[in-house]
């Protein structure tokens, strides 16, 4: 068997999405705005000036992109709650933004699929932004009651929930830096939202076991972090960086305490919400990153380098599979106590257009370093294409094409691509390598 073939039997299929990048519809039925309508409003946040405002109109076309999922085949799909859907101001309840949800659950159901429901994707209310945002502890406790509202309505039926998106591209990129909403600029002076995103994502956890019979995980970004050189002060920085990036949200999550003395007045009550046990633990990976000792007076100890030596994706990402079964591998070493992974996001950017060759093979080349690492021990149970759908990619407007289906922004019209047909077949080709053997007739 080749190694997609070779995943194990019961290894759930499937693709991710999120509610601003394909919802649209965000001033109706009483959605109230989040820090990305506010942000995408400001004058060159976004590269095209464009936003979220129509996104790919999934609120309104929703049974058409269910019939995409059915079509593919793959058993499991990760959308996002928008909050201010939901609690227009981050408390409350606005039925009529629960109501889509419930929806959307019962189709997918209806339709053979396993629910992932994220909680947050970033879209965090622009009232509560407006009052402290995460850098107020009253944010994180105003979530788990978010949490616990959607429990209430989804807990019965929703099969797996991630309560946070990537905290740390989250809180690093929207709060320490400038490039994502809400673009504070803090630095170090981020640390204290970091702190409570993760109490958010433990209050999260504590109202879903209550309320819910879904798994509970995470989907955490993570990557490789290569020094430049073998210096000394390279591999300083290297370390610096896998600090910053993975071990800051990982470790109070996976170990109950925060790496290297940051964030030491934690209180213990606190740390043990936030490393509740997980039923999976959701890694999102795309790249590895490369960097260098930074030039004296940066304000960071490390400094982004280029990776040579490997095909890039349409957004200058590095394409280098191996590196997923690297962090994998190192996830387990790293973490005796690790529960079961799932890669909760994996995917590419290429450019507009249906023979996506390139994505198919990228996409080939990782699904075989999964294989690859479960072969090493590592207890992985899924795999989550990003994105079922072309979307609003962040700060990049729709200048980045990410899906399985390409959709035409101007009309909307959704076109599979060439790597659709592949993944669907190779959902099958797994399907049936694992179909049980049928009795034999006397």
């Amino acid at each position: 068997m080749s190694g997609i073939e070779s995943l194990p039997a019961g290894f759930l299929f499937g693709t991710s999405t999120a509610a601003y990048q394909i919802e649209g519809a965000v001033a109706e039925d009483g959605r109230g705005p989040s820090i990305w309508d506010t942000f995408t409003a400001q004058p060159g946040r976004i590269a095209d000036g464009s936003s979220g405002a129509v996104a790919c109109d999934h609120y309104h076309r929703w049974p058409a992109d269910l019939e995409l999922l059915r079509r593919l085949g793959a058993p499991g799909y990760r959308f996002s709650i928008a909050w201010p859907r939901v609690q227009p101001d981050g408390t409350g309840l606005n039925a009529r933004g629960l109501d889509f949800y419930d929806r959307l659950v019962d189709g997918l159901l209806s339709a053979g699929l396993q629910p992932m429901a994220t909680l947050y994707h970033w879209d965090l209310p622009q009232r509560l932004e407006d009052a402290g945002g995460w850098l107020r502890r009253d944010t994180a406790l105003r979530f788990g009651e978010y949490a616990s509202v959607v429990a209430a309505r989804l807990g019965d039926r929703v099969t797996h929930w991630c309560p946070v998106n990537e905290p740390n591209v989250a809180i690093l990129q929207g709060y320490a830096q400038t490039g994502l909403a809400p673009g504070r600029g803090l630095l170090f002076g981020a640390l204290p939202a970091a702190h409570h995103l993760l109490l958010a994502h433990g209050l999260a956890v504590e109202a879903l076991r209550r309320g819910s019979h879904g798994r509970i995980g995470t989907a955490t970004n993570h990557f490789p972090v290569w020094p430049v050189t073998a210096s000394e002060a390279d591999r300083g920085a290297a370390a610096q960086l896998d600090l910053f990036w993975n071990r800051l949200f990982a470790d109070p999550v996976l170990l109950g305490r925060y790496p290297h003395g940051l964030l030491a007045d934690a209180s213990p009550d606190d740390l043990a919400l936030i490393s509740q046990p997980l039923d999976f633990y959701g890694v999102n990976y795309y790249n590895p990153i490369a960097v260098r000792a930074p030039a004296p007076g940066s304000p960071l100890p490390f400094e982004y380098a280029d990776i040579t030596g490997h095909p890039v994706t349409g957004f200058g990402w590095p394409v280098v599979p191996a590196a997923l079964t690297d962090l994998l591998t190192g996830l387990k070493a790293r973490y005796p106590a690790l529960p079961p992974l799932i890669v909760t996001e994996n995917g590419c950017s290429y450019p507009a257009g249906l023979d996506d060759t390139a994505r198919v093979d990228y996409l080939d080349a990782h699904l075989r370093a999964v294989a690859e690492a479960v072969g090493r021990g590592v207890d992985v149970r899924g795999y989550y294409c990003w994105s079922l759908l072309d979307n609003f990619e962040w700060a990049d407007g729709y200048t980045q094409r990410f899906g399985l289906v390409e959709v035409d922004f101007e009309t909307l019209e959704r076109t599979p691509r060439r790597s659709f047909t592949w993944y669907a077949e190779q959902v099958r080709r797994h399907r049936e390598a694992h179909r049980p053997p049928r009795a034999k007739r006397d």
